[in-house]
């Protein structure tokens, strides 16, 4: 009996000791997050741009300058990245895209963008606003929907039975 107290302290010793170490590395890396993100909005201007095309390719297919690709590292290159080809005044560029952004930016329409160099970090419509896209449903909310329409529907046909047939009550005597 007195093992198995040992063993379960000693576990949860190292479970407490793996949790403050990565709240530490955690906080570290929040900060250069940051940090980077100031960097990006310092730097930023305003474009007009016409949005041709939208979609995530790898970095290596995106049609991006050769320094480019050299600077990113090479765990980086395969991986798919959101890439928007878009007309600025008269040149045609390919542009990288902000994960948050991108699902925002409209395809075949004139938007002012936020960019820093060949980064996109916001987008506003240029004549009329965007359009935003519906939020996607999860699975369990989709269940819940289905659940609470029968519900509804049995209620209904209660309802429509019981205006059909009045109760039968007792006669007072």
């Amino acid at each position: 009996m007195n093992t198995w107290l040992i063993v379960l302290l000693i576990v949860l010793g190292v479970v407490i000791a793996g949790l403050i170490v990565l709240s530490i590395v955690g906080r570290k890396l929040q900060k250069k997050s940051d940090a980077a993100q100031q960097n990006i909005m310092a730097g930023a201007q305003y474009y007009s741009i016409m949005v041709i095309d939208k979609k995530r390719i790898k970095l290596s297919q995106a049609g991006f300058p050769q320094i480019i690709i050299d600077q990113t590292p090479k765990w980086l290159r395969n991986r798919k990245v959101p890439v928007v080809k878009a007309k600025i005044g008269p040149k045609i560029a390919s542009l990288m895209c902000d994960d948050k952004v991108f699902d925002k930016v409209p395809v075949k329409k004139e938007v002012k963008a936020l960019m820093n160099g060949i980064y996109i970090v916001d987008v506003k419509g240029l004549r009329s606003g965007l359009d935003t896209a519906p939020v996607k449903k999860g699975f369990f909310a989709k269940l819940r929907g289905k659940a609470q329409t029968v519900v509804d529907e049995e209620k209904k046909q209660r309802k429509s039975k019981e205006t059909a047939e009045p109760k039968k009550g007792k006669k007072n005597k």
